[in-house]
Protein backbone atom coordinates (compact mmCIF):
# COMPACT_ATOMS: atom_id res chain seq x y z
CA UNK A 1 0.00 0.00 0.00
CA UNK A 2 1.16 3.54 -0.78
CA UNK A 3 0.35 6.07 1.95
CA UNK A 4 1.05 9.72 2.68
CA UNK A 5 1.45 11.37 6.09
CA UNK A 6 0.50 15.00 6.70
CA UNK A 7 0.93 17.02 9.87
CA UNK A 8 2.47 20.13 11.39
CA UNK A 9 3.59 19.38 14.93
CA UNK A 10 2.65 17.48 18.07
CA UNK A 11 3.29 17.57 21.81
CA UNK A 12 5.90 15.67 23.79
CA UNK A 13 3.25 13.15 24.89
CA UNK A 14 2.67 12.05 21.30
CA UNK A 15 6.31 11.14 20.50
CA UNK A 16 5.86 7.47 21.31
CA UNK A 17 2.80 7.26 19.05
CA UNK A 18 4.49 8.92 16.08
CA UNK A 19 7.41 6.48 16.43
CA UNK A 20 4.93 3.60 16.54
CA UNK A 21 3.18 4.88 13.40
CA UNK A 22 6.31 4.88 11.24
CA UNK A 23 7.64 1.63 12.67
CA UNK A 24 4.30 0.02 11.80
CA UNK A 25 4.57 1.29 8.21
CA UNK A 26 8.11 -0.09 7.92
CA UNK A 27 7.19 -3.43 9.43
CA UNK A 28 4.38 -4.09 6.97
CA UNK A 29 6.39 -2.63 4.08
CA UNK A 30 4.15 0.30 3.12
CA UNK A 31 5.45 2.85 0.65
CA UNK A 32 5.46 6.08 2.70
CA UNK A 33 5.48 9.72 1.61
CA UNK A 34 5.77 12.44 4.28
CA UNK A 35 4.85 16.12 4.11
CA UNK A 36 8.27 17.80 4.07
CA UNK A 37 7.71 20.41 6.85
CA UNK A 38 6.29 17.65 9.08
CA UNK A 39 9.29 15.41 8.38
CA UNK A 40 11.57 18.26 9.38
CA UNK A 41 9.66 18.77 12.64
CA UNK A 42 9.79 15.05 13.49
CA UNK A 43 13.51 14.83 12.70
CA UNK A 44 14.29 17.85 14.88
CA UNK A 45 12.29 16.47 17.79
CA UNK A 46 13.30 12.83 17.61
CA UNK A 47 16.45 10.77 17.90
CA UNK A 48 16.11 9.47 14.36
CA UNK A 49 14.64 10.24 10.97
CA UNK A 50 11.34 8.35 10.53
CA UNK A 51 11.04 5.68 7.86
CA UNK A 52 9.90 7.10 4.52
CA UNK A 53 10.36 6.66 0.78
CA UNK A 54 9.69 10.20 -0.44
CA UNK A 55 8.64 13.68 0.64
CA UNK A 56 5.97 16.01 -0.75
CA UNK A 57 4.81 19.60 -0.41
CA UNK A 58 1.80 19.50 -2.71
CA UNK A 59 -0.26 16.61 -4.04
CA UNK A 60 -0.59 16.23 -7.79
CA UNK A 61 -3.57 13.98 -8.50
CA UNK A 62 -1.94 12.62 -11.66
CA UNK A 63 1.48 11.90 -10.13
CA UNK A 64 0.73 11.12 -6.49
CA UNK A 65 -1.38 7.96 -6.46
CA UNK A 66 -1.69 7.39 -2.72
CA UNK A 67 -4.13 4.82 -1.36
CA UNK A 68 -4.57 6.75 1.93
CA UNK A 69 -3.35 9.92 3.56
CA UNK A 70 -2.91 10.08 7.34
CA UNK A 71 -3.62 13.44 8.95
CA UNK A 72 -1.77 13.72 12.28
CA UNK A 73 -3.00 16.54 14.53
CA UNK A 74 -6.46 17.86 15.30
CA UNK A 75 -9.52 18.82 13.29
CA UNK A 76 -7.74 21.96 12.06
CA UNK A 77 -4.93 19.85 10.62
CA UNK A 78 -7.55 17.57 9.04
CA UNK A 79 -9.14 20.58 7.29
CA UNK A 80 -5.75 21.63 5.91
CA UNK A 81 -5.15 18.06 4.74
CA UNK A 82 -8.53 18.08 2.98
CA UNK A 83 -7.53 21.30 1.23
CA UNK A 84 -4.29 19.63 0.12
CA UNK A 85 -6.06 16.53 -1.20
CA UNK A 86 -8.98 18.40 -2.84
CA UNK A 87 -10.43 16.25 -5.64
CA UNK A 88 -7.67 13.61 -5.73
CA UNK A 89 -10.07 10.98 -4.33
CA UNK A 90 -7.65 9.95 -1.56
CA UNK A 91 -9.35 8.86 1.70
CA UNK A 92 -8.14 10.74 4.79
CA UNK A 93 -7.37 8.96 8.07
CA UNK A 94 -7.64 11.35 11.01
CA UNK A 95 -5.20 10.61 13.86
CA UNK A 96 -5.62 12.93 16.82
CA UNK A 97 -2.43 13.95 18.62
CA UNK A 98 -4.37 15.75 21.35
CA UNK A 99 -7.99 15.55 22.42
CA UNK A 100 -10.50 13.54 20.41
CA UNK A 101 -11.90 15.41 17.43
CA UNK A 102 -14.91 14.98 15.18
CA UNK A 103 -12.71 14.59 12.07
CA UNK A 104 -9.44 13.40 13.60
CA UNK A 105 -11.24 10.75 15.62
CA UNK A 106 -8.54 8.10 16.16
CA UNK A 107 -7.12 8.76 19.61
CA UNK A 108 -3.60 8.01 20.75
CA UNK A 109 -4.82 5.02 22.75
CA UNK A 110 -6.73 3.61 19.76
CA UNK A 111 -3.85 3.97 17.28
CA UNK A 112 -2.45 0.38 17.43
CA UNK A 113 -5.84 -1.28 16.96
CA UNK A 114 -6.89 1.26 14.31
CA UNK A 115 -3.73 0.67 12.23
CA UNK A 116 -4.27 -3.09 12.49
CA UNK A 117 -7.88 -2.69 11.29
CA UNK A 118 -6.80 -0.47 8.42
CA UNK A 119 -4.16 -2.99 7.32
CA UNK A 120 -6.80 -5.74 7.44
CA UNK A 121 -9.19 -3.46 5.51
CA UNK A 122 -11.70 -3.44 8.36
CA UNK A 123 -13.02 0.02 7.62
CA UNK A 124 -15.59 1.98 5.66
CA UNK A 125 -15.17 5.05 3.48
CA UNK A 126 -17.50 8.00 4.04
CA UNK A 127 -17.97 10.82 1.55
CA UNK A 128 -18.25 14.38 2.84
CA UNK A 129 -19.80 17.27 0.89
CA UNK A 130 -17.84 20.50 0.47
CA UNK A 131 -18.97 24.08 -0.08
CA UNK A 132 -17.69 26.10 -3.01
CA UNK A 133 -17.47 29.90 -2.81
CA UNK A 134 -17.89 31.76 -6.10
CA UNK A 135 -17.37 35.48 -6.56
CA UNK A 136 -16.31 38.05 -9.12
CA UNK A 137 -13.47 38.72 -8.71
CA UNK A 138 -12.54 35.31 -7.30
CA UNK A 139 -11.42 35.80 -3.73
CA UNK A 140 -9.58 32.68 -2.61
CA UNK A 141 -7.67 31.82 -5.80
CA UNK A 142 -8.33 28.07 -6.09
CA UNK A 143 -8.69 27.55 -2.32
CA UNK A 144 -12.39 28.38 -2.37
CA UNK A 145 -13.64 25.04 -0.99
CA UNK A 146 -14.76 24.37 2.60
CA UNK A 147 -15.31 21.06 4.33
CA UNK A 148 -16.72 22.70 7.48
CA UNK A 149 -18.12 26.15 6.78
CA UNK A 150 -18.03 29.48 4.99
CA UNK A 151 -18.44 32.43 7.35
CA UNK A 152 -19.27 36.09 6.71
CA UNK A 153 -18.39 38.45 9.58
CA UNK A 154 -18.27 42.14 10.39
CA UNK A 155 -14.89 43.85 10.56
CA UNK A 156 -13.32 46.86 12.34
CA UNK A 157 -16.63 48.22 13.64
CA UNK A 158 -19.01 47.63 16.53
CA UNK A 159 -22.00 47.85 14.19
CA UNK A 160 -23.75 44.77 12.85
CA UNK A 161 -23.83 43.98 9.15
CA UNK A 162 -26.84 43.24 6.94
CA UNK A 163 -26.61 40.07 4.86
CA UNK A 164 -29.29 39.47 2.24
CA UNK A 165 -29.65 35.77 1.48
CA UNK A 166 -31.28 34.28 -1.63
CA UNK A 167 -31.92 30.59 -2.25
CA UNK A 168 -31.95 29.86 -6.00
CA UNK A 169 -32.72 33.60 -6.44
CA UNK A 170 -35.66 33.37 -4.00
CA UNK A 171 -35.27 35.88 -1.17
CA UNK A 172 -35.05 34.24 2.28
CA UNK A 173 -34.15 36.96 4.74
CA UNK A 174 -31.88 39.86 5.55
CA UNK A 175 -29.77 38.89 8.56
CA UNK A 176 -28.88 41.82 10.81
CA UNK A 177 -26.12 40.22 12.85
CA UNK A 178 -22.42 40.00 13.61
CA UNK A 179 -22.17 37.48 10.82
CA UNK A 180 -23.54 34.39 9.12
CA UNK A 181 -22.30 30.78 8.93
CA UNK A 182 -23.07 28.48 6.02
CA UNK A 183 -21.98 25.00 7.08
CA UNK A 184 -22.02 21.46 5.76
CA UNK A 185 -23.24 18.55 7.92
CA UNK A 186 -19.55 17.93 8.69
CA UNK A 187 -19.25 21.51 9.93
CA UNK A 188 -22.47 21.34 11.96
CA UNK A 189 -20.42 20.24 14.98
CA UNK A 190 -17.93 23.12 14.58
CA UNK A 191 -18.52 26.91 14.60
CA UNK A 192 -22.22 26.54 13.79
CA UNK A 193 -22.82 24.39 16.87
CA UNK A 194 -21.12 26.94 19.13
CA UNK A 195 -23.64 29.63 18.14
CA UNK A 196 -26.72 27.44 18.50
CA UNK A 197 -26.88 25.57 15.19
CA UNK A 198 -28.24 22.00 14.96
CA UNK A 199 -26.17 18.82 14.75
CA UNK A 200 -26.69 17.29 11.30
CA UNK A 201 -25.59 13.76 10.40
CA UNK A 202 -22.99 13.61 7.58
CA UNK A 203 -24.55 12.46 4.32
CA UNK A 204 -27.83 14.26 5.04
CA UNK A 205 -27.42 16.36 1.87
CA UNK A 206 -28.13 19.63 3.66
CA UNK A 207 -26.55 22.99 4.41
CA UNK A 208 -27.12 24.90 7.65
CA UNK A 209 -27.54 28.69 7.69
CA UNK A 210 -26.73 29.97 11.19
CA UNK A 211 -26.66 33.66 12.20
CA UNK A 212 -23.99 34.92 14.60
CA UNK A 213 -25.51 37.06 17.39
CA UNK A 214 -28.57 38.21 15.41
CA UNK A 215 -30.34 41.42 16.43
CA UNK A 216 -33.74 39.70 16.25
CA UNK A 217 -33.97 36.66 18.53
CA UNK A 218 -36.72 35.17 16.35
CA UNK A 219 -34.14 34.62 13.58
CA UNK A 220 -33.09 31.00 14.00
CA UNK A 221 -30.80 28.57 12.14
CA UNK A 222 -32.36 26.96 9.07
CA UNK A 223 -31.50 23.75 7.23
CA UNK A 224 -31.74 23.78 3.42
CA UNK A 225 -31.05 21.17 0.69
CA UNK A 226 -27.49 21.11 -0.65
CA UNK A 227 -28.83 21.02 -4.21
CA UNK A 228 -29.48 24.78 -4.12
CA UNK A 229 -27.27 27.81 -4.72
CA UNK A 230 -27.10 30.57 -2.13
CA UNK A 231 -26.45 34.21 -2.98
CA UNK A 232 -25.20 36.61 -0.31
CA UNK A 233 -25.21 40.41 -0.54
CA UNK A 234 -23.62 42.37 2.30
CA UNK A 235 -24.40 45.90 3.50
CA UNK A 236 -22.20 47.49 6.14
CA UNK A 237 -21.12 50.85 7.54
CA UNK A 238 -17.61 49.60 6.91
CA UNK A 239 -16.27 49.40 3.36
CA UNK A 240 -15.52 45.72 3.68
CA UNK A 241 -16.21 42.52 5.57
CA UNK A 242 -14.37 39.29 6.33
CA UNK A 243 -15.06 35.96 4.64
CA UNK A 244 -13.65 32.71 5.98
CA UNK A 245 -13.45 29.42 4.10
CA UNK A 246 -12.63 26.87 6.82
CA UNK A 247 -9.29 28.15 8.17
CA UNK A 248 -8.60 30.65 5.34
CA UNK A 249 -9.72 34.30 5.71
CA UNK A 250 -9.86 37.28 3.34
CA UNK A 251 -11.07 40.86 3.60
CA UNK A 252 -13.65 41.56 0.87
CA UNK A 253 -15.14 44.78 -0.47
CA UNK A 254 -18.81 45.04 0.46
CA UNK A 255 -19.74 45.42 -3.22
CA UNK A 256 -18.66 41.81 -3.93
CA UNK A 257 -21.58 39.36 -4.18
CA UNK A 258 -20.92 35.80 -2.99
CA UNK A 259 -22.47 32.60 -4.32
CA UNK A 260 -22.23 29.33 -2.40
CA UNK A 261 -23.07 25.87 -3.68
CA UNK A 262 -22.03 22.24 -3.24
CA UNK A 263 -18.66 21.47 -4.80
CA UNK A 264 -18.63 19.03 -7.70
CA UNK A 265 -16.38 16.63 -5.77
CA UNK A 266 -16.38 15.15 -2.26
CA UNK A 267 -13.75 14.39 0.36
CA UNK A 268 -13.40 10.77 1.44
CA UNK A 269 -12.78 9.93 5.10
CA UNK A 270 -11.86 6.54 6.53
CA UNK A 271 -13.72 5.12 9.53
CA UNK A 272 -12.61 1.97 11.32
CA UNK A 273 -15.29 -0.59 12.16
CA UNK A 274 -15.78 0.52 15.76
CA UNK A 275 -16.08 4.22 14.89
CA UNK A 276 -19.34 5.94 14.02
CA UNK A 277 -20.48 9.55 13.96
CA UNK A 278 -22.67 8.82 16.97
CA UNK A 279 -19.93 7.16 19.03
CA UNK A 280 -17.76 10.24 18.46
CA UNK A 281 -20.67 12.48 19.48
CA UNK A 282 -21.18 10.55 22.70
CA UNK A 283 -17.50 10.76 23.58
CA UNK A 284 -16.83 14.32 22.46
CA UNK A 285 -20.00 15.82 23.95
CA UNK A 286 -19.95 13.49 26.97
CA UNK A 287 -23.45 12.18 26.36
CA UNK A 288 -24.42 9.69 29.04
CA UNK A 289 -21.69 10.81 31.47
CA UNK A 290 -24.36 12.35 33.71
CA UNK A 291 -25.04 9.69 36.37
CA UNK A 292 -28.71 10.65 36.35
CA UNK A 293 -29.08 9.23 32.79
Amino acid sequence: MKVAVYGKNYSESFKESIDFLFKFFKQIDYYVAVYEPFLKFISENSNSIPFHNEVFNIIDCKKNKYDLIFSVGGDGTFLECASLVKNCDIPIVGINSGRLGFLADISQEELPSALSDIHKKKYTIEERTLLELISEPQVFEGNNFALNEITIQKRDTGSMINIQVFLNNIYINTYWADGLIISTPTGSTAYSLSVGGPIVVPGSKNFIITPIAPHNLTVRPIVVPDSIELTLKVESRSENYMATVDYKSEIIDKSVILKIKAADFKIKTLKTENKTFFSTLRTKLMWGFDKRN
